[in-house]
């Protein structure tokens, strides 16, 4: 196993608080940057692993704390603070624009075109991010939930997306997700959609329907993608 490093990095935006959690390498060797974006629970451990496991993979990896230090163990208390977050979408897309500016000033961070992950209100997010910041080289979301782009938002979009569903999601039903492959391919942009026949939140074993079949193939399937598209 890779020995990595970790730190909490502070985000100039929103005013004060916003701050990322960093996990990268522990050498002096220069690696592409990615942004991962929490699930609903916020920065819980399966979160955390996430990033380790990113940055064994040579990734330094930053990941914006939306909830700001609380932590949600129950589904109705995680669905309240999404719905904090997701009732002022545009101040989470600051802090996550934030951290990937963040990403780019570090000297070890190369090359310059940055990555994003998310899953769940983070693949929402990520999907909203990868229309607004220009020096993406790479976005993967996880089950995003509730995200359909606008004919706007699908001609914005200047990288190439990997969108992992689970067939029996009901946050994602086929339609939706059918509607999300549809607009980016008619809008001419590089869109890979991948569904598994699994549920929602099927890589997280703590949440969710964790499905190890679908994760063990999913997974592998979205570092191969960034590290094709970042390094």
């Amino acid at each position: 196993m890779a020995v990595i490093r970790t730190s909490k990095v502070a985000l100039p935006v929103n005013g004060n608080g916003a701050y990322a959690y960093v996990a990268q390498p522990d050498d002096d060797q220069t690696h592409p940057g990615l942004v991962m974006i929490q699930e609903w629970w916020g920065i819980e451990p399966h979160v955390v692993d996430l990033a380790h496991k990113l940055a064994e993979q040579g990734f330094i990896v930053a990941v914006p704390d939306l909830f700001h230090g609380k932590v949600a163990t129950e589904p109705n208390d995680a669905e309240r603070m999404m719905m904090m977050v997701t009732s002022n979408v545009e101040r989470a897309i600051q802090e996550i624009i934030g951290a990937l500016n963040r990403l780019k000033e570090m000297p070890m961070v190369e090359p310059k075109r940055l990555g994003v992950m998310g899953f769940c209100m983070g693949g929402f997010l990520a999907m909203k991010v990868a229309s607004r910041y220009p020096e993406l080289g790479g976005v993967v979301a996880f089950y995003a939930a509730g995200f359909e782009p606008t004919p706007e938002e699908a001609q914005a979009l200047n990288a190439p997306v990997l969108a992992i569903y689970g067939s029996q999601d009901s946050w994602a039903p086929p339609e939706v997700i059918e509607k999300v492959e549809r607009m980016y391919r008619e809008a001419g942009k590089d869109v890979t959609v991948k569904v598994y026949n699994a549920g929602h939140a099927f890589i997280n074993p703590s949440h969710g329907a964790y499905n190890e079949e679908a994760a063990s193939q999913a997974w592998p399937l979205a570092i191969q993608f960034l590290k094709d598209h970042l390094k």
